[in-house]
């Protein structure tokens, strides 16, 4: 069913203490995605005069949860959000740092979600810009940033088996997010539309030129057939042709790979190939993700990562992948949740900043 204007205003309204999950968002479009994803919306509730934040409330899977997107990018800003976010809502438990990144390839390709697991060791994120500089200017890694909670990494485990048996329902949620939010769709439900530069086999600018113009010859063949010899003659067929591979299309597109493994943050934007796979090489070959706020709250914030990958951290980074990848790690995260259950979320002690 279509959401309505006057649907969202029909919701029930609970107390500080009923929130137990807090999600973190660093862009306002991971924020829509997220809002997407939650199964009910709560009236909002007062915060504090000193905390400036504005929450979105709602619940998944039994789970009430709050929802906040940062003033800005970075560790500083993720740091003072959760510390602000723990402050006024002191049943928090775990924390859920969903959003875009920058993937390591050949290892994740654009699309793809990454989720922040142990591993070497690693626990599954690593502050890249935090170091002490060595003679000859190489930078040395000190100190380490705290595991995911133990109840998270159970029910990612338990995920995983799910997929592996069943297979992921984000396919299912995009969809679900279509027929709610049709406004969304399809920047945030689609990826035919998209191009993987990585995929795609680079081609002359005459090639392109040649492609396109072929593309107006046919179409005006088309035309002048139809003209000739009466309306209908070649339309059905061109439609069938057309339906038939969007729906290919759109089957390939809503193809999502999960990965598990090492994330990388720092608070500069990697925009280079050889500075990346460096970093890649920093950390053992281990690194399939790069973004810029999990570590300004993984010491005090028992919380896990998300992103979905809209870019290769490299020259050709832009903005044509990030709301599609934003949806894909908030309908990774929604798996997570109903995986996990509220009873054992609530035997937890709450997180303090």
């Amino acid at each position: 069913m279509t959401a309505t204007k006057d649907q969202r205003y029909i919701r029930k309204r609970l107390h500080h203490e009923a929130y137990t999950i807090g999600w973190i968002c660093a862009l306002p479009k991971e924020l829509t995605a997220a809002r997407a994803m939650l199964d009910e919306e709560h009236k909002s509730l007062p915060t504090p005069h000193n905390n400036p934040s504005i929450y979105i409330f709602g619940s998944i899977g039994g789970h009430n949860i709050v929802l906040v997107c940062l003033p800005n990018t970075g560790t500083t800003a993720a740091a003072i959000a959760a510390a602000s976010m723990l402050l006024t809502f002191q049943s928090i438990k775990f924390g859920l740092i969903v959003g875009i990144g920058g993937g390591i390839p050949p290892k994740v390709k654009l699309g793809d979600v990454v989720v922040s697991q142990p591993v070497s060791q690693y626990n599954g994120v690593v502050q890249w810009d935090m170091g002490k500089l060595e003679d000859g200017g190489r930078t040395v890694q000190t100190g380490s940033l705290n595991r995911p909670p133990k109840a998270l990494l159970d029910a990612m485990d338990k995920l995983k088996g799910d997929h592996d048996t069943y297979g992921t329902r984000i396919p299912q949620y995009l969809l679900d997010v279509e027929k709610k939010y049709p406004r969304l769709a399809p920047r945030y439900t689609r990826s035919d539309s998209l191009t993987d530069p990585r995929l795609v086999p680079r081609s002359s600018f005459f090639s392109r030129v040649m492609i396109s113009l072929l593309y107006i010859l046919w179409n005006t063949l088309v035309v002048f057939v139809e003209y000739f010899l009466g309306s209908g003659t070649l339309f059905p067929v061109y439609n069938r042709i057309r339906q038939t591979r969007a729906g290919a299309e759109g089957q390939k597109s809503r193809h999502v790979q999960v990965h598990h493994g090492l994330i990388a943050s720092g608070n500069r934007v990697i925009k280079d190939a050889k500075a990346r796979d460096a970093l890649d090489k920093t950390f053992g070959g281990h690194l399939l993700c790069v973004e810029m706020e999990a570590a300004g709250v993984m010491n005090n914030f028992p919380c896990i990562v998300i992103r979905g990958i809209c870019d290769y951290a490299d020259s050709e980074k832009n903005k044509d992948w990030q709301e599609y990848a934003a949806a894909v790690a908030a309908a990774y995260a929604k798996e997570l949740l109903e995986c996990l259950q509220p009873n054992v979320v609530n035997i937890q002690n709450s997180a303090t900043f």
